[in-house]
């Protein structure tokens, strides 16, 4: 055993550990790289370098929850295994795998080379998922025929009341986006999302010098596609009447948005300066790292998508009509198991397929590297005295 008798291994200086382990100006707290499972978790509980990192990613995963549940006790909300929510149980899948995955990749690097690769290879893979996950839910809830009615339906005098308030005819202020929202949104987030994972994990394995910077922008691209409904949406118009309560329950998505994307763009200064360490090396490296910040602004951004993200459902539920299939009075076709967990289920197949290739390629390059440092450091027993 690494660990008898409470005794925790002794942290290394970035001089005692293999080279591919050390990170930019982070010169102490490092673990070393054949710790067991066990020694990992209970790593999460003594300051090491990697324990801001793990903390700042797993807790986030609670209030995240807190705030996603909220949803389901709206007035007027469906049940929550309805239709209607398939695209937001997507999302939630999509941001608790990216969260529990980055949490766990840096609990868990130390234990070999490997799988180190491979912890950072499904960190990859989980945040494509995770934009593929919010496009769903921008497509479904904030897509420019979401929730508008199609003109001439009718269903009763009640509803024909509410239809003199409907939007304009045209669904499409600006006509040449139809093309690309009816048939090649989805596929194309998909796309994107699958060379975002390819070209990330190659950053482990070339392009190292550059390699957060390229990180960085290549998650630039699935964004701008991501959020193509919501660019839409800001520079033409509301699809709700301005005098509904949806108009007014909608209000606020361009200020969690433009929220959303300033703290996108301070984890990226922060994952590409590794400011503040770079000023002061060996004064972060326990706690107040550039990585760190990271990952508490990439979640605030994620919690500000989730607001933007709730107050377009809400928006939905309050106007004359819902998106439920079979509802035809929806211009947009509601959500279904195929179009929401198809398409996640499709994307991550296809993932999984290329973390195993490049975990394959992982263990031919370090795999000798893992059992030469098994032999020149032996598991002995700590001595109880």
């Amino acid at each position: 055993m690494l660990l008898n008798c409470g005794q925790p291994l002794p942290l290394l200086r970035d001089t005692d550990v293999p080279p591919r382990v050390i990170e930019n100006f982070i010169l102490t707290g490092y673990r070393f790289p054949n710790y067991s499972l066990r020694d990992c978790l209970l790593s999460a509980f003594r300051p090491t370098n990697e324990t801001g990192n793990f903390w700042t990613h797993f807790l986030p995963v609670f209030i995240f929850l807190y705030y996603f549940v909220e949803v389901f006790g709206w007035e007027g909300a469906p049940h929550g295994d309805a239709p209607f929510f398939y695209p937001l149980w997507n999302y939630f899948i999509g941001v608790f795998c990216l969260l529990m995955a980055s949490s766990m990749a840096h609990l868990l690097n130390s234990m070999s080379l490997v799988v180190r690769e491979v912890c950072f290879f499904v960190d990859y893979g989980t945040i494509s998922s995770y934009t593929v996950g919010s496009s769903l839910a921008y497509y479904y809830y904030i897509h420019p025929r979401a929730g508008i009615v199609e003109p001439g339906s009718r269903n009763g005098s009640h509803m024909d009341l509410k239809l003199e308030h409907a939007p304009p005819t045209s669904s499409y202020a600006i006509p040449d986006f139809c093309v690309f929202f009816e048939t090649f949104y989805i596929p194309s987030a998909c796309i994107v999302a699958i060379i975002c994972v390819v070209s990330c994990c190659n950053t482990r394995q070339r392009w190292r010098r550059h390699r957060y910077v390229i990180r960085t922008f290549v998650f630039l691209l699935p964004f701008l596609i991501s959020s193509t409904p919501i660019f839409y949406r800001l520079l033409t118009r509301s699809p709700y009447s301005t005098t509904s309560s949806s108009f007014a329950a909608s209000a606020s998505m361009a200020s969690l948005f433009y929220r959303h994307c300033l703290w996108l763009l301070v984890s990226a200064v922060f994952n590409i300066s590794k400011f503040p360490e770079r000023l002061s090396p060996g004064c972060f490296d326990i706690w107040g790292h550039s990585h760190q910040w990271f990952h508490c602004c990439t979640f605030l951004s994620i919690l500000d998508e989730l607001h933007m993200i709730k107050t377009e459902v809400r928006a939905i539920l309050l106007s004359p009509t819902l998106l439920l299939p079979p509802d035809i009075l929806s211009r947009l076709s509601g959500p279904t198991i195929a179009s929401t967990y198809g398409v996640m289920f499709l994307l991550q197949t296809t993932i999984i397929s290329i973390i195993v290739w490049f975990s394959w390629h992982a263990n031919r390059i370090y795999g000798p590297q893992r059992d030469q440092l098994a032999k020149e450091h032996p598991k002995k027993p700590l001595k109880c005295h």
